[in-house]
């Protein structure tokens, strides 16, 4: 039997545990001033329109007397959009964003001058709404949307044409305006556009290098220097490639036109897969035609197979079912096409599955058997690999030499394949055509074409892998 003192204790001990459980829970009232003290701790992270302490710009009340004072300099104290370069920099914005700049002061009142009150009363707006450059820049190209299409870059860019020295030598050859800035624009979005959408997105903007490649120009007189987007010499050598494939010089070759390109080296079969619209299909796509526009990423793309855009592009290409996958009946598919010319030609080539082992060892997809985007992103020679399947000359090229040879160039600050394939060609317009310095060579290419509208449509979204 139990001692009687030991049930007293054990009764107090229960007694105690029952008090303690029907202690109340915190009320609702309390639970909620928790979180809200926890939210309240919890550090702004995400700043849609730059972050507040990251301005490098400038709406202080010193500068705006400085804007003001430089206003009063001429007459009535009004300017124009190219009186604009001084005021940009006063208020921390590179000079080549007057023509944007302005437009924004201008947009509602259509002026041809510009005022110190519809400047300053703009510029306060804008200042308080967008705390980085990318942000800015984007309210300024695109005020009505948060993306940038083709459109919206004629200001920027016909103002660039205008007033850049490296540029001067066009003024008096306005119809080679509009080919440029056709030009460049798609150079801007085969760079910016990560999505492939058509449409640049802020993010875009700040990842890629074109802002800063943008405020470049104004300390670089030679255009040519500028080789990401700007390069004279780099336009010269893409429109001198379609006009010799586009005969009736309509600004569309077809496939016909295409295959002579590099004197018949890309295989047929890429080049129906290019034609289906199954890499680029704009609104000015038209079927059974390339576009000039689809011809630059073209041609960029198949000099330069190691860039992220060119890898995509022809990914794309032969990928056939698009389920993101090289199969081996894909590859195969293109490179019989590749035996069956070399066959021709009385060459050896390489049986299918010693070039399908070869394959697999250049790339070494994380998937046995499966080469995927990111295994020929990650491929320091995806060149020689797509090479294989698309350009047969590139590829007996490199069956000449060491295949491991291209290696030893990726780890200096060398130019780009693209960058060296546009110096080299621009060297041999230079040498056939008889090109000076001034860079006058354009006379032979301009007299068949009609003039053309400026801009380009809106293509259909399609995203990367």
């Amino acid at each position: 039997m139990m001692p009687s003192v030991e049930i007293d204790q054990v009764d107090q001990v229960a007694k105690a545990t029952r008090v303690e459980a029907k202690q109340p829970s915190s009320s609702p009232t309390q639970i909620k001033s928790v979180k809200q003290a926890k939210k309240a701790n919890i550090p702004q992270f995400h700043f849609p329109n730059g972050r507040p302490d990251d301005k490098i710009f400038k709406n202080d009340q010193e500068t705006m007397k400085l804007v003001n004072l430089e206003f009063k300099l001429f007459k009535d104290g009004k300017l124009t959009k190219d009186d604009l370069g001084q005021i940009c920099k006063i208020i921390g914005l590179p000079k080549y964003w007057k023509a944007l700049l302005f437009k924004a002061c201008t947009t509602t009142s259509k002026l041809t001058h510009l005022t110190f009150s519809s400047f300053e009363q703009t510029w306060q707006k804008l200042s308080q709404q967008c705390f980085d450059r990318a942000t800015l820049f984007m309210k300024l190209i695109s005020p009505n949307a948060n993306y940038i299409v083709y459109e919206d870059w004629e200001p920027l860019l016909q103002d660039i044409v205008d007033t850049h020295p490296g540029l001067k030598f066009l003024h008096d050859h306005k119809e080679f305006h509009t080919r440029y800035i056709k030009t460049v624009i798609a150079r801007i979005f085969y760079v910016v556009n990560r999505s492939w959408s058509g449409r640049i997105t802020a993010i875009e903007l700040k990842r890629s290098n074109f802002l800063s490649v943008l405020e470049n120009l104004e300390t670089e007189d030679d255009i040519n220097l500028i080789r990401d987007y700007f390069s004279y010499e780099h336009f010269y050598v893409i429109y001198c490639k379609f006009w010799e494939l586009d005969k009736d010089h309509d600004l569309y070759i077809s496939k016909e036109d295409l295959f002579r390109h590099n004197n018949y080296s890309i295989n047929p079969k890429v080049i129906d897969r290019i034609f289906s619209g199954t890499v680029l299909k704009g609104r000015d796509w038209r079927e059974g035609l390339m576009s000039y526009y689809d011809f630059v990423w073209f041609l960029i793309s198949e000099e330069d197979k190691r860039n992220p855009t060119s890898i995509e592009y022809w990914f794309r290409v032969l990928d056939i079912d698009g389920d993101g996958i090289l199969s081996m009946y894909e590859l195969e598919y293109f490179y019989s096409e590749q035996m069956e010319q070399m066959r021709e030609r009385q060459i050896e080539y390489m049986p299918f599955n010693d070039l399908l082992c070869q394959m697999l060892d250049l790339v070494k997809p994380k998937e046995s058997g499966k080469i995927r985007l990111k295994d020929l992103k990650q491929c320091k020679m995806a060149n020689i690999f797509f090479d294989t399947f698309i350009n047969l000359e590139k590829y007996l090229d490199y069956e000449q030499k060491d295949p491991f040879a291209n290696i030893r160039d990726l780890d200096g600050p060398e130019q780009s394949d693209w960058d060296k394939y546009a110096a080299y060609e621009y060297e041999n317009l230079v040498s056939e055509d008889g090109i000076g310095d001034n860079q006058e060579g354009y006379n032979n290419y301009d007299e068949d074409f009609d003039e053309e509208p400026m801009m380009f449509g809106n293509q259909n979204g399609i995203n990367s892998n």
